[in-house]
């Protein structure tokens, strides 16, 4: 067990949305020490009908969450984090064997490698291939140690990560997103990074955001904010959380708070940082800010204010960032539709499937359809009937059946 307790057992408890010790000390009917010896660096086998229900309110075994059965020989080596299903028949090789201290900059150059095919590769290809680098980080994390154990477990969280992504954005899988950030937390937890912690809770808060579950979005939004101060975190980081926030509080009905949110990530990008952004964090800047906020416009009713800013957001838009451009053509497609300019959003969504032609996005197609719902009074218009044939085309209609 790591140095600073049972990693696994707390990101599992945070990332289930007991953001205290107390709090599921509460929800299982314990005291708050035994939770404290449990997150331990040697904790204690639960007993009686504390498995059962430990196991079901955090959904993973007790072996997941970090315990070693009683008479159990206890390993010198730390244990594996529970590695995905889809790959535990793996055999992985002897816990004895040791990796050099370059396996982690080899490991580490595949994963920056799939950070950037995320943003061109199709999901479908991409997805397999981040797992299964997944679970080789999970093989190395028992032949390593050290300073190299904590890079390949840094290395192991993006991968979790960007896994997680393409299930929740890509796929509409969210409980399997749900999942999957549940290992990258723990793993971000074995590598002791505070800031890959915080941006993995806050992706966690798009899952219950999207479901209209503001308190548990909100939760997983300060548990985030927390670990981002302990990194410190730079401006770029703390201006997405607000962008996170933001979405969030939109789905869930209060604009006017997202739009507070986004003129402070607004405020933030205009200093200078004194502290250098991660790496890992690529999925954002002030253009997919401003991305944020013409949506948020659009959702509070501001239409021309919505359609300025997603025009500039888009002229802004660097050309290697296809899926946010199908986005962003979505928006503008709403916002002519909600205008009562259905030839104008005809063209909008027909841009955006042009581009998810060549770069599928789920979240890009989803925009376009709530466009052509919102047309549903012009479906006798020609633009609209010619949105329909490209929409319903046989190649985009069995691909979207079978999402």
């Amino acid at each position: 067990m790591s140095h600073s307790g049972n990693q696994r057992l707390r990101a599992a408890r945070i990332a289930a949305g007991y953001p205290s010790q107390q709090a599921l000390a509460d929800a299982l009917g314990v005291g708050v020490r035994q939770v404290r010896r449990w997150e331990s660096d040697t904790p204690p086998w639960p007993q009686g009908d504390v498995q059962q229900i430990l196991t079901r309110l955090l959904g993973l075994d007790l072996a997941a969450l970090g315990f070693t059965p009683p008479g159990a020989p206890v390993r010198r080596e730390p244990p594996r984090l529970a590695a995905p299903s889809a790959t535990a028949s793996v055999p992985a090789q002897s816990p004895r064997q040791r990796q050099p201290a370059t396996s982690a900059e080899d490991y580490l150059a595949v994963v920056r490698a799939h950070r950037r095919l995320y943003w061109s590769v199709a999901p479908a290809t991409l997805h397999p291939a981040a797992v299964a680098h997944a679970a080789l980080g999970h093989a190395l994390l028992t032949e390593t140690a050290g300073h190299t154990r904590a890079l390949v477990a840094t290395g192991l969280s993006e991968s979790h990560l960007l896994a997680g992504r393409i299930e929740f954005f890509d796929l509409h899988e969210p409980d399997r997103a749900s999942a999957t950030w549940l290992r990258a937390l723990q793993a971000a937890g074995e590598a002791n990074d505070p800031l890959l912690g915080a941006a993995v809770l806050a992706h966690t808060a798009f899952i219950p955001g999207w479901a209209g579950d503001r308190a548990t979005a909100m939760e997983r939004m300060v548990a985030a904010r927390t670990y981002a101060r302990r990194g410190p975190a730079s401006a770029d980081l703390l201006a997405w959380l607000d962008a996170v926030e933001a979405e969030c509080e939109t789905r869930c009905g209060d604009v006017r708070t997202a739009l507070n949110l986004i003129g402070h990530g607004e405020d933030l990008l205009a200093r200078s940082s004194e502290h250098e952004t991660p790496e890992w964090m690529n999925w954002f800047s002030a253009v997919r800010l401003a991305a944020f906020k013409g949506n948020v416009q659009l959702k509070a009713g501001h239409l021309p204010q919505a359609h300025n800013t997603l025009l500039a957001a888009l002229d802004a838009l660097p050309a290697e960032e296809e899926k946010q451009r199908s986005v962003l053509l979505g928006d503008l497609a709403a916002t002519e539709a909600a205008r009562g300019r259905p030839e104008a959003a005809c063209q909008y969504a027909v841009r955006a499937l042009d581009q998810l032609e060549l770069t599928w996005y789920a979240v890009g197609m989803d925009r376009v359809r709530e466009v052509r719902r919102a047309l549903s009074a012009h479906q006798h218009e020609q633009c609209v009937r010619d949105l329909d044939d490209r929409l319903y085309g046989w190649a985009t209609t069995v691909s979207a059946l079978a999402r």
